[in-house]
């Protein structure tokens, strides 16, 4: 079965992101399939490309997935204007460069952008293969709730084209059961649920991360680990007033890894509050991520206080859980019902500074609870959500519409 997926923010194992789709197309192609994966040579946490921006550039990765990467203008943290046409670049680059693709069965869109959705449907119908469209967040929904979609005529747009690919798909996948009420109420047919997860084959949960710590003065710390885009949604101001809060703890150290629109406004916070126990870091590819992680005595997880973030099952959580760390969870919702029910961290209320630093104060006074906590975590990866098993999900829905299709 050869499977085309139209993806944007694609990372691959060696880039920055989540990389959820390069482990499932690798588990594919082990599987006996063929995957051609349409993706962008700029990355989507930091707007920035380590490649030529050409028309089209052809790789393949050690298994076989082939990945072309589509020419796209290089503006996504420049303003939401600018975003929207760096989308749009894509969305054409996209659908002129996948008409090459030849002996197709099956276009796998997904969102967000959302854009690209359409170039995905449109590029089904020509090809006379079904058409998967997979919501990873509710897009243009959590950009209006956060602020950054106001123009009412995009809004309007977005909403056409968000229930004309619900509709038209001839299957809806979503990450996370808090999204299948908003598809469903907006069209959206067949509907099944592939969850976010994580490779526990990835990370050593004994491991300490000792050359990590040693290499940035970090040996003699309680190390709180924040991994992930540093954008508006992300929250990260309540993570600075906690560290303020938490002045009093010499051995405290907040590390910031990763890249986003909003990160040199925190650093121009931290440094002008004189937050010396907040440690900024570039983001690392997903290859290089399991020693930072083993560094870490606790995993910072959040996102502001949102009601429909309640529905979100962030790819970080997974991982940090499957790395066998203990979860500071400030997320409400279905992801906080998974982490409760392991037993795998602290959830705080979103948007509470306070609620966060003594749910800090808490883990550093209880090392042997902490301990716990990782277990219990990476215990309930492995046995719920572990990429093998959702890989294999996947495989049996790929195979379903083949069926039904032929």
């Amino acid at each position: 079965m050869h499977i085309l997926l139209i993806h944007q923010a694609f990372a691959a194992l060696d880039d920055p992101g989540g990389t959820r789709h390069h482990e499932l197309a690798r588990h594919l192609v082990s599987l006996g399939h063929q995957v051609t994966i349409i993706a962008s040579p700029v990355s989507y946490l930091t707007g920035t490309s380590a490649r030529r921006t050409r028309w089209a550039e052809k790789q393949l990765d050690d298994l076989g997935v082939v990945i072309i990467r589509s020419y796209t203008l290089p503006a996504l943290h420049r303003s939401f204007v600018w975003r929207v046409v760096s989308f749009l670049s894509f969305m054409f680059s996209s659908f002129f460069n996948s008409l090459g693709v030849r002996r197709v069965d099956l276009v796998w869109g997904t969102s967000p952008p959302i854009f690209q959705g359409f170039t995905a449907w449109l590029l089904a119908r020509l090809k006379g293969v079904p058409f998967l469209f997979e919501v990873r967040d509710l897009w243009p929904a959590f950009a209006i709730a956060v602020g950054v979609l106001k123009n009412p005529l995009l809004i309007r747009l977005s909403s056409w084209l968000e229930r004309f690919l619900y509709k038209h798909a001839d299957r809806v996948v979503v990450n996370s059961p808090g999204y299948i009420e908003h598809v469903k109420s907006r069209g959206a047919r067949n509907i099944t649920l592939i969850p976010n997860g994580s490779d526990p084959n990835m990370f050593d949960p004994n491991a300490k991360g000792t050359a990590f710590r040693s290499e940035n003065h970090l040996e003699d710390k309680f190390v709180v680990l924040y991994a992930g885009a540093h954008g508006m949604s992300n929250d990260l101001g309540v993570v600075l007033d906690a560290a303020e809060i938490l002045h009093d703890q010499p051995t405290l150290c907040f590390v910031l890894l990763g890249d986003g629109k909003e990160k040199n406004n925190l650093i121009a916070s931290a440094t002008q509050r004189g937050l010396d126990n907040v440690l900024f870091l570039p983001p690392l590819p997903k290859n290089k991520i399991a020693p930072v992680l083993a560094a870490a005595d606790a995993c910072l997880a959040i996102l502001k206080p949102i009601e429909l973030y309640k529905t979100t099952y962030p790819n970080k959580v997974f991982d940090y859980m499957a790395a066998g760390r203990p979860v500071l969870l400030v997320i409400d919702g279905v992801i906080r019902q998974v982490v409760e029910e392991a037993g795998a961290g602290i959830p705080t209320p979103p948007g509470d500074p306070h609620s966060l630093a003594a749910a800090v104060r808490q883990m550093m006074s209880d090392p042997v609870a902490c301990r716990q906590m990782g277990n219990a975590g990476r215990k309930y990866i492995e046995q719920n959500y572990a990429r093998t098993q959702i890989a294999n999900q996947f495989n049996k829905l790929l195979e379903s519409m083949r069926r039904k299709n032929g």
